[in-house]
Formats: C-alpha cells, sequence, structure tokens
C-alpha cells in the first residue's frame, strides 16, 4: 500500500500523543538541528504542548562553513512562537571520536537546559534511528542490550517520533511548509553510522522490503521479555543501588543467563552507567572464594569484591566514569 503525505503527516502528531512523552502544558526543551527529524519534533511537540511551553536548543558545533541549520532554526521559532537558545562548541576542544564528542557536548547542554527550565528535553529519534542503533551495536559489541535498542524515555530524556519512520518525517516537513537543512556529512561513508544506513540496511531492504519494521519489532519483543529479566534480578540482589550486593552462594545457583544479568546489574548500579563486558565474565565472579576477602578487576573500570561470601562492585581506583 502507497502511504500518502497526508498520511504521514497524520502519522507523526499521532504517534507523538500516543507514546505520552508530549504532555499538554508541560515544559519540553527540543533538540533542534535544522533536519526534517528535529523539526518535525518541534513542530510537533509545539502543536501537542504548546508554544509557550517549548524551547528550542540549537548547538552549533563549529563544525560546519556556514550558519545556514542557525537560520532555519530562527526562522522555523519564530515561525512557530517557540523560543531559541543557541550554544557554540569549540571542536578543537574535543578530543577522541568526533562524532561521540559531538554527541555528549549536545546531550550536556541539553539536559542542562532541561533541568534549568524543570523540562523533559525532547530528540528527533526515529524508528529508522532506531533499526540503525541495533544494527549498529550488534556489530560493534556482543550482548542483548543492542537488541534493546533505545529506549523511548530515559530520566529526563524522550524520544516522541520513535514510532515513525524517518520518511514520515520529511512528509510532514513538505506538507507543512517547513524549512529544513540537510546535512552533507549524512551523505558520506566516512562515519561508521553512516555505513549502516547506506549499506547494511539498504542491503537488507533488498533481502525483505519490512526489514526495518521487523527489527524495531524484535526489539520490542525483547524490551517486553527484558523487564521480567530485570525483576527477577531485582529478586536475586539485596540492598539499593550503588551498593547492591549477593552472596556468592545465590549467584552460583543460578542458570549461566541469570548469572551474567545478575553481575551486569550489580556492577552497572556500582559506577553509576553501563559497564559492557563484565557479564562475560560471570562464571569467574561466581567462582570467587567463599572465605575471606578476594578481588577481582573487570573491563569498564569495575571491580568485583568478594568478602565473607558476599559479592559486591566498586569502581577501580582512579577508574571513574
Amino acid at each position: 500500500m502507497t502511504r500518502t503525505v497526508a498520511e504521514g503527516s497524520h502519522g507523526a502528531i499521532e504517534s507523538a500523543r500516543r507514546s505520552g512523552l508530549l504532555v499538554p502544558g508541560e515544559p519540553v526543551v527540543v533538540m533542534v538541528s535544522g533536519g526534517p527529524d528535529s523539526v518535525c519534533l518541534l513542530d510537533v511537540a509545539a502543536k501537542i504542548v504548546g508554544p509557550d511551553r517549548v524551547v528550542a536548543l540549537h548547538v552549533d558545533h563549529g563544525l560546519r562553513p556556514t550558519e545556514a541549520d542557525l537560520e532555519v532554526c530562527s526562522a522555523l521559532c519564530e515561525r512557530l512562537g517557540v523560543g531559541l537558545e543557541v550554544a557554540r562548541l569549540d571542536p578543537d576542544s574535543g578530543s577522541g571520536n568526533l562524532q561521540a564528542w559531538a554527541r555528549e557536548s549536545r546531550y550536556r547542554l541539553g539536559l542542562d537546559l532541561a533541568e534549568a527550565n524543570r523540562a523533559s528535553l525532547a530528540v528527533g529519534h526515529t524508528a529508522s534511528d532506531q533499526a540503525e542503533t541495533i544494527l549498529y551495536r550488534l556489530a560493534a559489541a556482543p550482548g542483548r542490550r543492542a537488541l534493546l535498542g533505545m529506549k523511548p524515555k530515559v530520566g529526563r530524556i524522550v524520544r516522541p517520533l520513535l514510532g515513525v519512520e524517518r520518511s514520515i518525517t520529511v512528509d510532514y516537513c513538505r506538507s507543512h511548509g517547513l524549512p529544513t537543512v540537510n546535512d552533507p556529512s549524512n551523505e558520506t561513508d566516512r562515519f561508521a553510522r553512516n555505513r549502516v544506513r547506506r549499506r547494511l540496511v539498504a542491503a537488507l531492504r533488498e533481502i525483505h522490503p519490512a526489514a526495518e519494521a521487523n527489527v524495531i519489532a524484535t526489539a520490542e519483543i525483547l524490551r517486553d521479555e527484558a523487564e521480567v529479566l530485570d525483576s527477577l534480578v531485582d529478586g536475586l540482589v539485596d540492598g539499593e543501588a550503588p551498593d547492591r550486593s549477593i552472596p556468592l552462594a545465590r549467584l552460583r545457583e543460578q542458570p549461566a543467563a541469570l548469572r551474567r544479568l545478575t553481575v551486569q546489574r550489580l556492577a552497572d548500579d556500582a559506577v553509576g552507567r553501563l559497564a559492557p563486558g563484565v557479564a562475560r565474565r560471570a562464571d569467574e565472579i561466581a567462582a570467587m572464594p567463599l572465605e575471606g576477602k578476594s578481588m577481582l578487576d573487570l573491563p569498564s573500570g569495575v571491580r568485583a569484591v568478594a568478602e565473607r561470601g558476599v559479592l559486591r562492585f566498586v569502581p577501580q581506583v582512579g577508574r571513574g566514569g
């Protein structure tokens, strides 16, 4: 069945409403780059929440030769009656992976602004982004987290458009006459995520036209099942984060899968962030001595401590996250 532009336009608003992540009258900060996804999100947020409760944040990373993105965002916010905040970054201050630096900087600025406004922080990730993220994570690192994808809500961060495809946001902007700009870096194979989008996703579509939808549906099923598994872990561990623990004898009694989930949860809680690689050492951790005190350094700056038969995790000294 051919989807019309009008159907795409309607779908973006209805999907955002059904998500429950944009609530009429409740303040929201919207990250706006000038691309179709974020422009669509800003217009949808203004319609659902009310323009006077929306603040747009545009982050200039200093990587583009012109200010066309800012000009589009300024014109859009003036048209919608939405306030605009602009932040500028110095790319020379970044280190390591450029895309990771840019992403972390955006989120830090967005969360600071959201907290100052007692608001949620809305980002324009779509179902297409979700499928690409899952495929990228599967290629980059093993583990069930790769298959779970991005959550619709994490703390203040919300993703109201996670239920619509990227093509719908493009249709929405066209049908509403909203100005957008395209990032030329998205059309190159320089970055890994672009290669996933341009090569891997395209290849999967050739195998089956519903490939993206099938990846996303699988992730939704696994997230539901993950809630059941997480509740089992909750019933095994003692205490509250970040000081949770478990008797080693109890850990040894569990099936291998549950042992992995348990040690990974305890490690994540101990350092206050994701600690990749700990679950793969679950059997080694469970075999730590029941008597006395012993320690085992693990990936991601985590240390397992077994003392008098009780297992807990702590950050390695000098390896805080």
